[in-house]
């Protein structure tokens, strides 16, 4: 059986297409799963969002056990989340760190990701078209 791919997203991404749309673009965080899944074909993928930071660790200890590849928008954890920087630490495979903004672009408080230590790849600024990247990059990572 393949293993599935985990697509996290943290705090206030279920609010995509509605939150600053000059800064995260108006694509929905629904409109973004069916990018991902269509980019996945037929590699399982499973897709969460939570504003709260322990459902987050949680679905990375069940992809410790059951993933193949992280690919996780930790979105304002990024930079305070040492519980989520220590679950990722456990994970055997590639990890994609995403954000839709260029965080270096943006405030000095977006410019140090606590994911990112830990990533195998990070992606910014480059808008939801991200996903699909990212989900391509891990499938290939994974089937190697």
């Amino acid at each position: 059986m393949t293993k599935p791919i985990f697509v996290l997203n943290g705090p206030n991404l279920n609010r995509l297409g509605m939150r600053e749309p000059e800064i995260y673009g108006r694509t929905t965080l629904a409109e973004i799963e069916r990018m991902c899944r269509d980019a996945a074909g037929d590699h399982p993928i499973r897709f969460h969002q939570s504003n709260i930071e322990g459902e987050i660790v949680n679905w990375i200890h069940e992809a410790i056990d059951d993933g193949a590849g992280i690919l996780i928008n930790p979105a304002g954890l990024s930079f305070i989340s040492i519980p989520v920087l220590d679950a990722l630490k456990m994970f055997p495979g590639p990890i994609v760190e995403l954000h839709i903004s260029n965080i270096h672009r943006r405030e000095e408080i977006y410019h140090r990701s606590l994911v990112s230590k830990v990533a195998t790849g990070v992606i910014a600024g480059l808008g939801a078209k991200g996903y699909p990247l990212a989900i391509r990059w891990l499938i290939d990572q994974v089937d190697r």
